[in-house]
């Protein structure tokens, strides 16, 4: 038996090292394929046309129709002020009644220099018919007895003044004043109002204004009376608006009043316009940048074009779309990230966009 000078294994280590350089010179596997891009979803909504009414709801502040504050047009101490706060008057009944003695006694010389200038005018004129008189001292005695007519007129208008008379009927407010007391001329002492007759002012939006009319309907609740709805109507729209809010005002009068309604209560004015065809959309679908409102609608060929457009008001969760928009085209209303105009989009519905 011949024996090897090596061990067998040397040689099967080099016979697997061949094989595994035979093996790197073979041809290479392919590369693995891209995959593709992953298509952007969006969620859509058609232009809908649809008959609408706005409703909206203002708060205001009731007020009396007619209510007057009560001022003393002479001065003096006060004799009489008979009425009190909730108290009712009718129109005529003497409210205040000032101390008049001066006055009197101011009227009572005037009527005597009145008189003592008649008494020379009839003497002159008498002399003047046999040419004893000059036509000058004629005509200063018609003009003193001018100027006594006039004072005297002005102390009896000064003297009615001292006596107050309501000029409505209604209740009085407001005493500011008590008997004793020496007030002043253009002293406010008292307020009436007529309770009869309450309405309110608010305050709506300039895209609202022109939908409303001078004798259209408003419904009315009054805090104060729980939720019960009143009936009120719109007398004056004002012909100006706030340049820094946009907003008119809005006279409403209630009609009939309600029992229990009194000035300076809260209450909630509602308005509802006359249903008319608008073109709305979702608000979500609704962009604002510095130039212009725009939307994103996906086109035939499913890719996202930008459209500017012109809204109105807005309407719960829907907005008013009043130029830019035709009826059955679809706004994108979510998957704005990264979304541009140009780029092709897969509309899907919100329960498919969720599960993504």
């Amino acid at each position: 038996m011949t024996n090897h000078p090596f061990p067998a294994y040397p040689r099967c280590l080099s016979l697997l090292a061949l094989l595994l350089i035979l093996a790197g010179c073979g041809p290479s596997a392919p590369p693995e394929e891209p995959r593709g891009e992953r298509p952007h979803l969006v969620e859509t909504a058609p232009v809908v046309q649809a008959s609408l009414s706005l409703i909206r709801t203002r708060t205001g502040t009731l007020r009396a129709r007619h209510e007057v504050l009560i001022h003393t047009q002479e001065e003096g101490s006060i004799l009489e002020l008979p009425h009190y706060e909730g108290d009712r008057v009718a129109a005529g009944e003497v409210l205040v009644r000032l101390d008049d003695a001066l006055i009197q006694a101011q009227l009572a010389r005037a009527s005597a220099t009145r008189k003592q200038a008649e008494q020379d005018l009839r003497r002159l004129r008498e002399l003047r018919a046999r040419n004893l008189v000059s036509e000058d001292e004629f005509t200063r005695a018609q003009t003193q007895l001018e100027v006594a007519q006039a004072d005297e007129q002005l102390l009896r208008t000064r003297l009615g003044y001292t006596i107050i008379e309501s000029p409505i009927n209604g209740v009085v407010t407001a005493r500011l004043s008590e008997p004793g007391n020496v007030v002043e001329r253009l002293r406010h002492v008292l307020t009436v109002a007529d309770l009869s007759s309450l309405h309110t002012t608010v305050e709506v939006s300039e895209l609202m204004l022109p939908q409303l009319r001078v004798g259209d309907p408003a419904a009315v609740r009054i805090d104060a009376l729980g939720g019960a709805v009143h009936t009120g109507r719109i007398v004056r729209l004002f012909p100006t608006l706030d340049p820094v809010t946009r907003r008119g005002t809005v006279e409403v009068e209630l009609e009939p009043v309600p029992a229990g309604a009194a000035p300076g209560q809260l209450c909630r004015v509602e308005f509802r316009t006359q249903a008319s065809d608008r073109f709305v959309i979702p608000f979500s679908a609704l962009r604002r940048d510095d130039a212009s409102e725009y939307v994103l609608v996906v086109d035939a060929e499913s890719r996202a074009q930008r459209v500017n457009v012109t809204s109105g008001m807005r309407l719960a969760e829907q907005v008013e779309i009043l130029s830019g928009l035709e009826e059955g085209q679809q706004v994108i209303t979510k998957g704005f990230l990264g979304l541009s105009a140009g780029k092709t989009v897969t509309p899907v519905s919100p329960v498919a966009a969720e599960a993504s």
